[in-house]
């Protein structure tokens, strides 16, 4: 084979990296074609209801299901839980009935003779003194010193104390977690096949398999479309096991998701922050000094936000960190996307503002004094901040309309501006690919993947096409099933990089071959040919088709096995991002409506320009969310989770987001770093520069996110400056 580089070649050679381009799943999808887990209904399938305890805290003293089994169209029952055995939240799953119908398993559930009796219960993760007094602490989770923080504040022209915090949210995803599983005695093919609303459709048939002691060979996991994750859905978890236990116990298959309370108070919360704050500064904006302490909870583990990672972004010589965990008996947490990022900047940044307020500073120019002291990690993207913040400036005209914190107008509405930034890891992991080329022109690529709604599936197909030559409806993307070959789990923004370096390597591979057996038919030198417009190349001059090419494959397919990330240049790590929010705020209301949101985001190589694009606005869209309505409400008198459900788990409508103005920060630099993941940056900063617009605007700081009309008129009654 002719020595050939394995690069993504010159910027302004592809025709399809970089464009932007429809999703080849999205007509499924607005159709109702595409099926996702939860609308598995194959032949015989039974239908699972899960009872749930209602109790804070409490122990199940009487659990009898005998009354269940015996309801016609009742199959089995199983129980998560045993008499004796505690409930530690609301929604805590006791026992899963499955029936013909859903109503049937619902009455079988109601027959279920239940009792609980009630235990203390600590549901308050904003009162620390109230949770130490109930003894449900976990103190010094983090205690570090760097430098000499209390030197420096004495020595500071400028200190700054603020109070900052935010509320725990849940997971909301629209396709509830949960599984359909059926059985296979024969003997050939997986003897367990789960239809799982999964991220990682690779790695759970595992644990299935470690259940109930078979081989991972034995279990087929299959997630072709899945209706969200966002960090949630990484595991087989308890329902899944139950759902192929009854389907094993029946010899019929069996669909459990779960019901929408129950969605929102067991599969995953973001855990909550709540900090007092120190910062200290030159007169130039220099900051001298850090000190908080923070505190909240992530359930019952007791644990909160991650303290080593305080303050956010930046790396100041002098700093000072405490943590305190409160035990509560809520939902346990899981990654977010974004874990522990977005609390971490709504506290830094919210903090970092009032500083410059207090020095009578543009926060822009605070950070830009500031960018020498990035951690370590920001720190090697550090010349894009400046260049972000410039960008970000330019398409608010910030200069123009930004003004000193209380004097955004007359009248009762006030409008203000904020600014925040934000940093993400994004490195590809190991993932393969595996790449065919048929003998009639077809061109395949498979890999046990899946596609959370970032467009993974069509980033594939381009990568594919694009490498071949093709238009992109003549390539096939192949993912969602265990079957094909190891595929990373979809979590950390790792996805598109992995997923498109290795696939761009199979199919360089496999063209590669192609191109010899092209050299040896019609006698040319191979390390010249290239291919593109369903063709291939020497120079200028056509060759031949590439069906002609493909002819001399054969019956046995060209096939080759791609891997990232390797050291070829065609991934890489780091992102920033600078959000920018301008607001309005009604005074007598305590409304806050956005006006305009601007994101500019790095993330090395764009492959689709509109996916990408479609990201950030899905960060900027869940970020507004937690800024302004979404929160987990918990009742300290009952310890129920009491808005858990669609109606009163306030998210944003399209009349709350305002104007989304998003930029893909993409200079030749960039271009040529390779692909880096972007699915969870987008998320962090637009909480904070939102908070930081309304304290702009009305000159007041609502120290708690999310900023409720509540909120809102309380700061302003109690002048919180």
């Amino acid at each position: 084979m002719a020595e050939r580089t394995i690069s993504w070649g010159p910027r302004a050679s592809n025709k399809l990296i970089g464009s932007e381009t429809t999703r080849i799943d999205g007509l499924d999808k607005a159709s109702g074609f595409a099926k996702y887990t939860a609308d598995m209904n194959q032949a015989g399938t039974l239908y699972a209801r899960l009872l749930t305890c209602k109790h804070g805290h409490a122990k199940i003293t009487r659990l009898n299901v005998d009354a269940a089994k015996k309801i016609a169209g009742v199959h089995t029952v199983y129980l998560f839980k045993n008499e004796g055995d505690e409930c530690n939240w609301d929604g805590d799953i006791v026992a899963a009935v499955a029936a013909e119908t859903a109503d049937l398993a619902e009455d079988g559930v109601r027959a279920i003779e239940v009792s609980f009796e009630e235990q203390p219960h600590v549901v308050d993760e904003q009162d620390l003194e109230a949770a130490r007094a109930a003894e449900a602490t976990k103190e010094g989770i983090v205690d570090r010193t760097v430098g000499d923080p209390d030197k420096a504040i004495a020595e500071a022209d400028v200190v700054h104390e603020g109070y900052y915090g935010i509320h725990t949210i849940s997971h909301m995803c629209l396709e509830p977690h949960g599984a359909h599983c059926s059985w296979n005695d024969g003997d050939d093919g997986p003897k367990l096949i789960a239809r799982h609303s999964t991220q990682a459709v690779s790695t759970t048939g595992k644990q299935f398999a470690s259940k109930f002691g078979l081989d991972a060979a034995d279990v087929r996991v299959v997630c072709n479309f899945i209706g969200g994750g966002f960090g949630s859905k990484f595991a087989a978890d308890e329902w899944g096991w139950a759902a192929a236990q009854m389907s094993k116990d029946t010899g019929r298959p069996v669909r459990l998701m779960l019901d929408r309370a129950t969605e929102l108070k067991t599969p995953g919360t973001r855990p909550s922050g709540f900090a007092n704050v120190t910062l200290a500064a030159k007169k130039d904006g220099t900051i001298t000094a850090w000190k908080s302490h923070h505190w909240g909870t992530n359930g019952p583990q007791g644990g909160t936000i991650d303290g080593n990672q305080m303050p956010y972004v930046f790396e100041f010589e002098n700093k000072k960190v405490e943590a305190t965990g409160i035990k509560t008996n809520c939902g346990p947490n899981r990654a977010w996307r974004a874990p522990n990022h977005p609390q971490l900047c709504a506290i830094t940044d919210t903090a970092m503002t009032d500083l410059a307020a207090k020095l009578k500073m543009d926060p822009v120019d605070l950070y830009k004094a500031n960018l020498g002291q990035l951690d370590k990690v920001a720190k090697e993207n550090g010349d894009l901040y400046r260049a972000q913040l410039d960008r970000a400036s330019e398409l608010m005209d910030w200069k123009k309309n930004f003004h000193a914190h209380g004097e955004g107008g007359t009248g009762a509405v006030k409008r203000g501006l904020g600014v925040a930034l934000h940093r993400w890891g994004g490195q590809s992991v190991k993932c393969e690919a595996e790449v065919r080329l048929f003998e009639d022109g077809a061109a395949q690529v498979s890999i046990g993947s899946q596609d959370l709604g970032t467009g993974t599936r069509t980033v594939i197909a381009m990568v594919l096409a694009e490498t071949c030559g093709l238009p992109l409806e003549k390539v096939t993307a192949k993912i969602g099933s265990s079957e094909y070959v190891y595929g990373n789990p979809s979590g950390g923004s790792i996805t598109v990089g992995s997923v498109s370096g290795g696939t761009r390597r199979a199919a360089l591979a496999a063209v590669w071959k192609l191109l010899d057996k092209v050299a040896t038919k019609y006698d040319v030198d191979g390390s010249g040919l290239t291919v593109g417009d369903e063709a291939v190349w020497s120079g200028k001059k056509k060759v031949c088709s590439w069906k002609d090419a493909c002819r001399l494959i054969g019956s046995v397919p060209i096939t080759e096995l791609g891997e990232s990330p390797l050291d070829d240049g065609l991934t890489s790590k780091l992102v920033g991002g600078v959000q920018m929010a301008d607001v309005s705020v009604d005074t007598d209301t305590g409304i806050v409506r956005i006006n305009r949101m601007v994101a500019v985001q790095d993330c090395g190589l764009v492959i689709n320009q509109m996916t990408a694009k479609s990201q950030v606005y899905g960060g900027l869209i869940m970020g507004i969310a937690y800024a302004l309505s979404e929160e987990r409400i918990m009742d300290n008198q009952t310890g129920r989770y009491i808005n858990a459900d669609m109606e009163n788990y306030r998210l944003p409508r399209i009349g709350d987001i305002g104007e989304l103005i998003v930029e893909m920060y993409q200079p030749d630099s960039e271009y040529n770093r390779g692909v880096v993941g972007l699915g969870e940056p987008p998320v962090i900063s637009t909480g904070a520069a939102i908070a930081n617009a309304v304290a702009n605007a009305t000159g007041v700081r609502v120290p708690v996110l999310p900023m409720t009309p509540k909120r809102v008129l309380d700061a302003l009654k109690g002048g919180q400056a």
